[in-house]
Order: structure tokens, then C-alpha cells, then sequence
């Protein structure tokens, strides 16, 4: 008789129960983007989020459209303060701040992007991996985990950037290095409630592999949550890589608001009364966290139904 390498104990499912568990797995998995849609759609946080993000999204694909000059010109006096020419002025070599911070939310929510999803994947695989495997397995993982989580970041940026070259490449390294710990701690939890379930044992008496049970039976029901660790990711990297570009690790000749901060600062630009040359870029960036931040509301209904509202609520129940 086959045994659960979970618990130890022998399988007696039925074969009709565990299809049926199947199924509904399955139902479940086909249901999530109906249900992103819906959260997002009824939640007017998430609306305001996604309305963010999209306009975001369209300055980032289409700078030029927006940005009346090239960002690195220095065809205009220095240190203009805001005027119709030049909406937030101009910088110490004469460039348009306005064209800058335009230019610069391309890089900086590619940026963003794929460090959360490189992010996300990595503690996707090592939570998930050591929750359903288990044993010496789990033990290294979650010590490695740990380790991370315990490890002071600012030493860790201090010793990481004396052996990097400031730019975008060793920017995206730090920030995964010191972004996925967290995140991955989550997914083991997750994926130890879910580890017993009648359809991974009937996964593994056909002899599927770990690898295809973790990212096809496992992976698929952690959609929700998945999401929502990407978006608070996000609302991390935004404003870790800002300030890491602000300390000096970032290219200076880069178009992203961090360096923009960084360049504002070296040229003391509050000092000299160019405020929106520093003031601009951090409003930016708050703007752009909080577009992740509200449309991960819609997600915390979604693994939270005790925070929907009342009207939700009954909805979701007369639908059911």
C-alpha cells in the first residue's frame, strides 16, 4: 500500500475524492482573474491604484509624447525656478526637470518591476519547495532564509557596493539579495497548509515529480497571495532603490528618480532654492508606491473575506 511521504501514514482516498479535490483546485485556479477583476473593480482603493499605475505605465512607454525636451539638454539658464517654459524649472546645467522626471519613470518602473518579480520568484521557489519537501531540505532553506532576514541591510549595502560598479545591474542585485527573505517565509506557510491535500497525494501515488507538483498542483492556488507579495514588494523596491541611488549606488548619468534625488542633493539644491529639483522626484516616488500599495487592497479582500465590506459581502454570497 502507497504511503503520504508528508505524514508517513497510508493513502486511503479514494480515487473519486481526490479527482474531486482536483477539480475544485482546478475550478479555483480558473476562477482567480475573474476574482482579481471583481476585488479590483468594487474596491475604490484599488481603483484609485490601478488608475496610478496606468497612468504610470503610459508615461513610462510614451516619455516623448509627454516630455517637452530632451532630459539631458542644457540649452536653458541653471537653477530656473518653475515657469510655462519649464514646469518645475531647471537644473544646475540648465536641463528642464520637468522632461527629467518624465524621462526617468521608464528606468525606474522597469526597475521596479523586475526586481519584484525576480523577487517573488525566488521566494516563491525556496518557500514552496521547503514547505513540500520537507525535512534536511526545509531545515537548510529555512536557516538560509533566516539568515537573510537577520542580516543588517545598511553593513550588507556598505560591503555589496564597494565590490559593485554603480548602475542598474548592481541596483536590481541588491535589491533581490535583500528583498525575497521575507516573502519567502510566507510562501512556506502557505504552502505547509497545503501540502496534505487529497490532490497532492493523488499527484504523488501517479508518480509525478516534486518539481511538476510545486509549480503545476501547488504554485496555481497561491495566485492570490503570489500577487499580493509582488505588490508589496514593489512598494519596497520603489522606495529601497530610491534611496540606495540617493546614497550613491546608482549611476548618476542614469534617468531614475533616485538619481535625480542623488544629483538634486551633490548640487544642494534646496540650498540654493531649486526646490521641485528635489522635491519632484520624492513625490514621484511616494506616488508610484502608493499605486502598488491600494490596488494590493483588493488582493488583502481576496486572502482576508472579513475585510470586504457588508454590501460585498452579500453580494458575494447571493452569487454563490
Amino acid at each position: 500500500m502507497a504511503t503520504n511521504p508528508v505524514s508517513g501514514t497510508a493513502l486511503t482516498e479514494t480515487p473519486a475524492a481526490s479527482d474531486a479535490e482536483a477539480r475544485t483546485a482546478d475550478a479555483e485556479v480558473r476562477a482567480e482573474p475573474r476574482r482579481f477583476t471583481r476585488a479590483v473593480l468594487h474596491n475604490r482603493k484599488a481603483m484609485i491604484g490601478a488608475v496610478i499605475l496606468l497612468i504610470m505605465v503610459f508615461i513610462a512607454v510614451f516619455p516623448g509624447l509627454i516630455a517637452p525636451d530632451d532630459p539631458h539638454a542644457t540649452a536653458y539658464p541653471p537653477n530656473l525656478g518653475p515657469s510655462s517654459s519649464h514646469l518645475l524649472g531647471t537644473t544646475q546645467l540648465g536641463e528642464d526637470v520637468f522632461s527629467q522626471l518624465i524621462w526617468s519613470t521608464r528606468l525606474t518602473l522597469w526597475v521596479t518591476l523586475v526586481v519584484s518579480v525576480i523577487a517573488t520568484f525566488i521566494s516563491m521557489i525556496i518557500g514552496v519547495t521547503a514547505a513540500y519537501i520537507g525535512g534536511l531540505t526545509d531545515r537548510v532553506l529555512t536557516v538560509l532564509t533566516d539568515v537573510f532576514l537577520i542580516i543588517p541591510v545598511l553593513p550588507l549595502l556598505i560591503v555589496l557596493s564597494a565590490y559593485l560598479t554603480p548602475g542598474v545591474k548592481s541596483l536590481i542585485i541588491v535589491l533581490t539579495i535583500t528583498s525575497w527573505a521575507f516573502q519567502a517565509r510566507q510562501l512556506r506557510s502557505q504552502g505547509l497548509a497545503v501540502r496534505s491535500r487529497d490532490f497532492l497525494v493523488a499527484a504523488r501515488v501517479r508518480g509525478e515529480r516534486p518539481l511538476y507538483i510545486i509549480l503545476v498542483e501547488i504554485v496555481p492556488t497561491m495566485i492570490s497571495l503570489l500577487a499580493a507579495s509582488f505588490l508589496a514588494l514593489a512598494v519596497f523596491e520603489v522606495g529601497f532603490a530610491a534611496s540606495l541611488q540617493f546614497l550613491g549606488l546608482g549611476n548618476s548619468g542614469e534617468l531614475m528618480w533616485g538619481t535625480m534625488l542623488y544629483n538634486a542633493q551633490q548640487a544642494a539644491a534646496l540650498e540654493s532654492g531649486n526646490a521641485w529639483w528635489a522635491l519632484a522626484p520624492g513625490a514621484a516616488v511616494v506616488l508610484l508606491g502608493t499605486g502598488f500599495a491600494l490596488v494590493n487592497y483588493a488582493f488583502d479582500e481576496i486572502g482576508n473575506p472579513a475585510l470586504r465590506p457588508a454590501r460585498r459581502k452579500k453580494r458575494d454570497r447571493a452569487s454563490a
